[in-house]
């Protein structure tokens, strides 16, 4: 039987080529969307899972009032979270990630991923150790692990257990070798511990200071700790201060603000975390749920496609049909063959669409910055589920269609099917043109939106700028005048750059233009508290920049106070701090009192997400913050900026950093980042709204193509009486037209309502006008009509005697 149904298939595929390469290219293409979706998906939820201690391992976040969730906390905490019963493991850290050299018998290795974390972290994160010992590894400070990788690339296949390495100017033991067992949200190459002094109350009183890890014992009893540490933060800052200050602490907690405390589980880290707590940071949750949503929506249609296609194709059939049927044929007999070709189809379309995604699979990792790989049994079981809902879905409505045909009726060509037969393919075709006005008028809206943030005038001019990153020798930051020296090395390196042909100005700051730059610093004004973003930079960088002053000054190096107490505010500083003549008003920035002298243009600093927020610009020397810096800006000449940068390099790496290799990036490409994954957004609907209308078209051509068979009769019979073609074509199409509008009318809502909720993620958006829809419709039923018309127009051209015979 099964050699039979085989024989019956490869048949219909050599007498129906067109509908058969249709239906398995529609469905490989919703198959293949599918599967990309499902990589991204498996990767992003891949994150910690192989951590045992997940849901046990917690982060410490704390919140200032209104400013940003900051994953750095005080010291203070330390001695009550030593005395908490639920907490089982506390480790501090510095900074995520350092980057320092390893330096091995005169052999040098750049390392970008260093941290610096107390003993206990391997409990937290139980890496995989391939050699040595993880439990004494971090005991003392003398200790290093190194990743496997770094081990291979330093000490080769000689074994480093026991070797002396150099690293931040201290000499380390390797004591360990180690193996991250999957993506991790903590990901270092080198982890050490030098964390004695900075865990130390007597040295270290900052407020935002370390980063925690916990292991909680019992996750049900995390908001007793929370709690708790958020009356450490009210008694050991508050109530403190306000002692200090001389008022009751809800009068200090007014001007200061509340402490929220956040435990983050590690399980949650990487798609639901409130802040970039982790190096490796944050996925994008909304877009992970559009890609799969898309995904999904697409598969379905390809499906819907698939059943109109076949049942359009059983008209063919139904003499088949009916002949097997006087054979003896059952109706099961008939539904198992067609369920059968079914399943052949299905697994023709996902081994075309393993190849699809095999062969742009490179295309699509460069898209989302990944390495994914067709792997693992997870995707594997993923894939046969795909496959027998595709054969469920697709597979039983033709099958059970084609097999009540009633035998008589097909044998004498009356091929007429029951109302509800059509009116469920006509739904079908009406869902399509749905999901069509959907992409194709979503598609133009993010493509205006997208259009609109590359074409906003920022406030500033980041076009021919280069930002370099600024390393200078370890001798640099040693010492009592830190600031002294690197501002002094950094005048040498100005005015040796100014020497280079093509460079026209060159200047610094503690801004960065990639997004990051969110910090909120406390400024006072009248005794009132408010959080500003507080911007350290040099004479020149507004002007290098193009950033207006709209009042007052700039500073200047004519006036001596500019590196004493001069400041400058934006205009949303001042509406928030409701000035109305801010010049020569004083603020104050911790205790030091300044005097604004000029009011600066809103520009957009961060991500286009994100209003412009509160910002107040101070000369570096000001508040000795030279130290900090780590960048030029340097803005080039429009002719040969390649050489340019070429002569810059040859500089950079002669006199000024001969340890790192030379780095650069221009500033409107930084800050076209801070959008990319919009961008990335914009290209997808683009790709897929391409995919919907081709997977549409082909359901439409075949419903067209079905429905006009039906029609033949009466089309020989109006021809005869002398109908006219342009009637028959009007005839013929309006129906279509009338599920086109149905189709439009019915995505209306779910398109605006979704895409409203998508632009919500931006401060400066556009306003979704009734033009992306009227465009939508005029799209769909243009292509409509061209399916329509033509196909209709075949069939007014068609040979009308042997329609009329069978009368």
């Amino acid at each position: 039987m099964i050699l039979n149904y085989l024989n019956i298939f490869i048949y219909q595929l050599k007498h129906n080529k067109l509908f058969s390469f249709l239906n398995i290219l529609g469905l490989s293409i919703g198959i293949a969307g599918l599967v990309f979706a499902l990589l991204y998906w498996n990767d992003e939820h891949s994150y910690n899972a192989w951590n045992p201690e997940k849901e046990n391992v917690y982060q410490v976040l704390v919140q200032l009032s209104d400013m940003p969730a900051v994953a750095e906390n005080s010291v203070r905490l330390k001695a009550y979270l030593e005395n908490d019963p639920n907490v089982e493991t506390i480790v501090y850290a510095d900074n995520w990630y350092q980057k320092d050299k390893i330096v091995y018998n005169g052999k040098k290795e750049l390392i970008d991923k260093i941290i610096n974390v107390e003993n206990g972290f391997f409990s937290l994160f139980p890496f995989e150790i391939i050699k040595g010992n993880a439990v004494s590894v971090l005991k003392d400070g003398s200790g290093i692990a190194i990743s496997e990788d770094i081990s291979k690339s330093i000490f080769g296949a000689e074994n480093p257990i026991g070797k002396q390495v150099n690293c931040l100017k201290t000499m380390f033991t390797v004591r360990a070798v180690y193996r991250i067992p999957g993506n991790s949200s903590l990901a270092p190459n080198v982890i050490i511990n030098k964390m004695k002094d900075l865990v130390d109350l007597s040295k270290n009183q900052s407020l935002f200071a370390l980063k925690i890890l916990l292991k909680i014992k019992e996750p049900a009893k995390v908001d007793i700790t929370k709690r708790m540490l958020e009356k450490v933060y009210y008694d050991e800052i508050i109530v403190k201060n306000s002692k200090e200050a001389g008022m009751s602490p809800p009068e200090m907690e007014k001007k200061v603000g509340h402490f929220n405390v956040f435990l983050e589980p590690l399980s949650q880290a990487r798609l639901h975390s409130i802040t970039d707590g982790y190096p490796e940071g944050r996925g994008n949750y909304q877009f992970l749920l559009i890609m799969v949503g898309l995904s999904a929506l697409i598969l379905t249609l390809s499906i819907v496609n698939y059943i109109n296609m076949a049942t359009a194709n059983a008209i063919k059939r139904a003499k088949e049909v009916g002949i097997r049927k006087i054979l003896g044929a059952s109706k099961s007999d008939i539904v198992l063959q067609f369920i059968f070709e079914t399943i052949l189809i299905s697994l023709f379309s996902i081994l075309l669409a393993l190849v699809i995604v095999e062969l742009t699979l490179p295309y699509y990792n460069n898209f989302l910055g990944k390495n994914l790989m067709i792997v693992g049994g997870q995707f594997y079981i993923q894939l046969i589920l795909i496959f027998i809902v595709t054969i469920l879905v697709a597979g039983i409505f033709p099958a059970l269609y084609v097999s009540n045909f009633e035998t008589i009726k097909v044998l004498k060509g009356n091929f007429e099917r029951s109302k509800k037969g059509i009116w469920l393919r006509n739904g079908m075709l009406i869902f399509q043109f749905a999901i069509a006005s959907f992409f194709i008028i979503g598609s133009n809206i993010v493509y205006q939106q997208i259009k609109y943030l590359s074409d906003k005038d920022l406030g500033f001019k980041g076009d021919q700028v280069v930002a370099i990153a600024l390393n200078f020798p370890s001798s640099y930051y040693e010492g009592d005048q830190i600031g002294k020296n690197i501002f002094s090395r950094y005048n040498t390196v100005k005015e040796e750059l100014y020497k280079i042909k093509g460079v026209d100005k060159v200047s610094t700051g503690l801004i960065s233009f990639d997004g990051t730059d969110d910090a909120l610093w406390p400024i006072w004004y009248k005794d009132e508290l408010f959080k500003q973003n507080a911007i350290g930079i040099d004479y020149g960088l507004l002007d290098l920049m193009k950033i207006k002053v709209v009042k007052g000054r700039n500073l200047d190096p004519k006036f001596a106070s500019d590196t004493i107490n001069s400041v400058l505010i934006n205009e949303t500083s001042v509406k928030l701090m409701n000035l109305k003549d801010p010049i020569d008003k004083e603020i104050r920035i911790g205790n030091q009192k300044m005097k604004i002298v000029g009011v600066v243009k809103d520009f957009n600093l961060l991500s286009p997400e994100v209003a412009v927020p509160p910002m107040t610009f101070y000369h570096i020397k000001t508040l000795d913050m030279a130290g900090e810096m780590n960048i030029v800006y340097v803005k080039l000449k429009s002719d040969n900026i390649q050489n340019t940068i070429a002569d810059i390099e040859k500089f950079w790496n002669a006199k000024v950093d001969t340890e790192y290799p030379f780095k650069y990036d221009f500033v409107d490409k930084q800050y076209a980042r801070t959008y990319e994954t919009y961008s990335k957004q914009k290209n997808l609907f683009s790709l897929l709204n391409i995919i919907v209308i081709s997977i549409a078209l082909f359901g439409l051509f075949a419903l067209a193509s079905y429905s006009i068979q039906r029609r033949m009769k009466e089309i020989a019979i109006r021809k005869t009486l002398g109908a006219e073609t342009n009637v028959l074509l009007k005839e013929l199409s309006k129906q279509y037209i009338l599920y086109c509008i149905i189709g439009f009318i019915i995505a209306l809502f779910p398109v605006y309502y979704l895409l409203n909720k998508w632009l919500e993620n931006f401060a400066f958006r556009i306003d979704i006008s009734t033009f992306s829809f009227i465009s939508g419709f005029l799209i769909l039923l243009f292509l409509t009509l061209i399916i329509v018309l033509s196909r209709a127009y075949t069939a007014t051209k068609t040979d009308i005697l042997q329609y009329l015979k069978y009368e």
